[in-house]
């Protein structure tokens, strides 16, 4: 971008160390199709890493698994991983580790970090607070190219770390953020499942314990001959008990209780964890098809589970008794319901009952111990399996969740079909009757639902709506918690208008939130009726929290999916719209060419001499003179380009150019001139191969397309659409450039390149964007130490480096060449590059920001401007230039001497005093005085993009 760059940088602290990279973009032909690139591909490893990472802590089951899953998922996810260290809270506040066995200190500044509750990243940890074995890689300090992680796992229920990561990786980027967000929220289930799992299997036996047992028996004054028997009979019970089928040991075990009470039915009434419920598998010597579930509340039966006393058929109701026939299918003469308790928890974990005594008897003391007796051995086995039968169910789930997931993942490219799946997994999930999903539409404040529980509404029906705060649905999407009710018809948000009008029954509801990755809830998701249970327990709690995560991921994605669909039609539109209006006619083409190809001496007499100002060429004369400056260098016939295809090319590169007053399609002519020059004084083809001189020359006509007149920090500051393209890569707008000269040669009839081989097509391509990007002085500026040391050392046109670094020097040379020409040129051009600039201040003052000094047309002072950039800039460049080419020396003495009238027109200025607050003053009195000092002699030429043309004219 020439001297608008250099500007920019002289106004910074320090240069940008930022090294462009090379060959992140891969250019085919046209008609060849392209691999992925590189970052794509990235992406979708880094996606696939993510999903193995849950799939694998979805099937955790036990601790050691635990931490495995955890320090895998880490060292697969983030980047350059070189120590994971897994702690697991034991207790209340104790971190445990096992590699190697250490305990977190209670004390310190990771204990700090963990208490913040959210994730930390740093340069380093406390070393007397690691393990040795750590320290290596998390001790502060670290390099920069080092962090060490925190990642506390949190327990959302009791807001607290169960788990704590301290990890020592690279730098993270967001993608790397994002992803560890996932991974926690998977992180905290699977630690909170462990936990549980870790608690039912380490239960001690149920009281009482067999002495007591005994002892209450002896008072019962059982013999000590029937106790005896009592034992054997327990014990060969006991060896029966190795089955994994919970529903097995339940039938052995209530056989066993039916011979000791002498009954001729009894079972097993399980407490769910949540104690809301009882559910019963077996029945005599019967499993259910179906468990049989009901409230815990119900009947006297919730008095045992809260009591802890046993009771008989004279404590329950008519009413209880006739749902117990019910279930039973016969009817019930006598009852024993005793409470079997946890010793770990004491709370009750089951109910025994035994039906209807042998000989219409009734259920005695002895009955109720021997049924106690026999728990005291039978218990532990019983629950471990029920424990274990849960996980295997919880397993398949989440196997099951995941499928779900991955189901809800190829939808995403309609949000209609999306809702729908997502409405029959919910309803499979959790054995719902009915299901509903609303989004939320933040514009209106209004849950939307397009689609139900039986199809899509179509396009000519209308969208069902309600307010976004009212109901049970608005409830929980103002909230964001999720919703349980077990009665619909006693809650007071639930209306129950819709029910009486269809006839249809709402039992019960299990209302959640659908929420993105930044926890935002962007819709809710509505079951109705469990179907094989009175109301949705904690397990369908759970299932829907972790099903609204994929279903908002989904969602989510979903609706940018289509976004970013809408952007793509979108941007074909705007090509279409580019491309018709910088069509170049087939009329406009052979119009050029009708006289063919006019040779340079024909153009000028001195066209090829370094004082030659190509700006006194008319505008439209300047695509002949390009197609005579190809001719003359001998690339037409070197590497048989079409001549349709050239003028195309030419004339296309010219409307790829817009208007603002330095950086339009004249500069890139006049640089492309000053490429030319270069070659046919300084012999460029005993410095460069053939194809990088095409190269530069072909570079110098795109270097600048589509410039907007506004510099790179503008694109930054001011958030436009190429900085978001291109700003993470630096250089936005030199990026933008070489991606319009991409464009152009894909144009139909517009591929210069075409007869290339693939090899020499795809350098070709890599040469022009390592020249274009070197058009941004930032660049340059970073490599001048070995250009000069290029120099030093003396260019070997055998080496890759050096010829690479003189293409880079010689464009930035082409880049700054008006500042070689006469002073005249050089101060018109001042005036064309100012007025862009303040142009840029004028906008960046309405933006709220204030630009800097050479940007703003109130404090910038021309000559001390020109001054600081020839001097810092421009001298350098074409100093080095005459060291590598002796034939160049004029360039520097050229420049140097337009310094050195910028230091007169200061001094001059500085005597004067200022002309006005108005900064283009200083150019317009300045060039005044010196004409009338007869300083430009009889020059009346005008120059094409400095004065305004009173008349035509080839040359000078």
């Amino acid at each position: 971008m020439g001297q608008a760059c250099g500007h920019a940088l002289l106004c910074r602290s320090q240069p940008p160390s930022t090294e462009i990279s090379r060959g992140q973009q891969v250019f085919l032909r046209p008609e060849e199709s392209s691999a992925p690139t590189l970052t794509s591909r990235q992406s979708v490893t880094l996606s696939e890493k993510l999903q193995d990472a849950l799939l694998q802590l979805a099937a955790v089951v036990d601790v050691c698994s635990l931490r495995v899953a955890l320090r895998g998922s880490i060292q697969e996810l983030l980047p350059n991983t070189e120590c994971v260290c897994v702690y697991l809270l034991e207790g209340n506040s104790r971190l445990l580790s096992d590699d190697p066995p250490h305990e977190l200190p209670q004390e310190g500044k990771i204990r700090s970090i963990i208490d913040q509750l959210k994730r930390s990243q740093c340069s380093g940890l406390p070393s007397s607070e690691l393990p040795e074995k750590h320290r290596i890689c998390l001790a502060a300090p670290l390099t920069a190219q080092r962090r060490a992680l925190v990642i506390p796992i949190l327990d959302q229920q009791h807001n607290k770390a169960i788990a704590v990561l301290l990890v020592g990786c690279s730098p993270l980027t967001d993608q790397h953020e994002s992803h560890l967000n996932m991974l926690e929220k998977h992180a905290s289930v699977a630690c909170a499942r462990v936990q549980t799992v870790q608690s039912s299997l380490q239960r001690p036996p149920l009281s009482p314990s067999p002495i007591q047992s005994h002892n209450a028996l002896l008072h019962l004054k059982v013999s000590e001959q029937d106790y005896c028997e009592l034992d054997r009979n327990i014990l060969q019970l006991c060896g029966e008990l190795y089955d994994l089928d919970a529903a097995s040991l339940q039938l052995k075990v209530i056989n066993y209780l039916q011979q000791q009470t002498q009954s001729q039915c009894c079972c097993l009434l399980l407490v769910s964890e949540d104690n809301h419920q009882l559910f019963c598998q077996v029945v005599g010597d019967k499993v259910l098809e179906e468990e049989i579930s009901f409230p815990l509340m119900f009947g006297r039966f919730g008095q045992v589970v809260e009591k802890k006393k046993s009771i008989t058929l004279q404590d329950i109701s008519a009413e209880e008794r006739r749902q117990l026939c019910t279930m039973l299918g016969c009817e019930i003469s006598s009852l024993l319901c005793v409470p079997v308790v946890s010793r770990a928890t004491g709370q009750v974990v089951a109910l025994a009952c035994a039906f209807n005594k042998q000989n219409g008897r009734r259920h005695t003391e002895a009955d109720e111990h021997a049924i106690q007796h026999c728990f005291c051995y039978t218990s532990t086995v019983l629950t471990s399996t029920l424990a274990f039968q849960k996980e295997q169910k919880l397993k398949v789930e989440c196997q099951a969740l995941l499928q779900v997931a991955k189901n809800l993942f190829t939808h995403l490219d309609d949000v209609s079909v999306l809702l729908q799946e997502i409405i029959v997994e919910a309803r499979n999930l959790s054995d719902a009757e009915i299901c509903s999903v609303f989004l939320l539409d933040r514009v209106s404040h209004e849950l939307v639902a397009k689609v139900f529980d039986g199809g899509v509404v179509s396009d000519e029906e209308k969208e069902f709506r309600i307010p976004a705060d009212q109901g049970i649905a608005g409830h929980v999407a103002t909230t964001g918690q999720i919703l349980n009710i077990k009665d619909a018809y006693s809650h007071p948000l639930f209306y129950r208008g819709v029910d009486d009008s269809t006839g249809f029954k709402t039992r019960n509801i299990l209302c959640f939130p659908i929420k993105d990755e930044n926890n935002e809830v962007i819709g809710v998701a509505e079951l109705v009726n469990k179907m094989n249970g009175p109301w949705f327990n904690r397990f369908d709690e759970d299932l829907a929290t972790a099903f609204s995560i994929y279903c908002g991921i989904s969602i989510a994605h979903s609706l940018l999916y289509k976004k970013v669909h809408e952007a793509q039609f979108r941007s074909h539109l705007a090509n279409e719209m580019m491309k018709y209006h910088m069509k170049v006619s087939e009329e406009e083409v052979s119009k050029l060419l009708v006289v063919g190809i006019e040779p340079v001496g024909q153009i000028y007499p001195c066209f090829a001499e370094f004082t030659y100002m190509p700006r006194s060429l008319p505008d439209d004369t300047t695509p002949m003179c390009v197609l005579s400056m190809f001719e003359d260098m001998g690339f037409i016939n070197t590497y048989k380009i079409d001549l349709q295809t050239l003028a195309r090319f030419c004339l296309m590169v010219k409307k790829g150019y817009r208007d603002p007053p330095y950086h339009n399609w004249m500069h890139a002519f006049s640089v492309s001139h000053f490429c030319y020059l270069l070659y046919k004084n300084l012999g460029l083809s005993n410095y460069l191969e053939d194809i990088e001189i095409l190269a530069l020359f072909v570079s110098c006509m795109c270097h600048d397309l589509d410039h907007r007149g506004t510099n790179n920090s503008f694109q930054v500051a001011s958030q436009s659409v190429l900085a978001a393209l291109y700003s993470s890569e630096g250089s936005v707008m030199e990026r933008h450039h070489f991606a319009q000269a991409i464009a152009i040669l894909n144009t139909q009839g517009c591929n210069i390149f075409e007869k290339f081989s693939r090899k020499d097509y795809q350098r070709m391509l890599d040469l022009m964007r390592d020249i274009i990007l070197a058009t941004d002085l930032a660049h340059h500026l970073r490599i001048f130490k070995d250009l000069q040391k290029m120099a030093d050392d003396g260019y070997n046109p055998k080496s890759n480096t050096h010829r690479s670094m003189l293409l880079c020097l010689l464009m930035t040379s082409c880049d700054l060449s008006d500042q070689t020409k006469g002073w005249k040129t050089t101060r018109k051009i001042a005036e064309l590059i100012y007025k862009e600039f303040f142009s840029q201040g004028d906008l960046e003052k309405a933006m709220g920001n204030r630009p800097s000094e050479m940007m703003d047309r109130e404090k910038a002072y021309i000559p001390e401007l020109q001054i600081s950039f020839m001097e810092h800039i421009a001298m350098p460049i074409y100093k080095l230039l005459s060291e590598l080419f002796p034939g160049a020396t004029e360039l520097y003495e050229r420049v140097a001497a337009n310094r050195e009238q910028w230091t007169k027109v200061s001094h001059k200025f500085t005597i004067r005093g200022l002309p006005s607050n108005n900064s283009l003053d200083f150019l317009d009195q300045e060039y005044e005085l010196l004409q009338a000092q007869g300083a430009f002699g009889s020059d009346d030429h005008c120059l094409n993009g400095c004065l305004d043309d009173d008349g035509g004219g080839r040359g000078q």
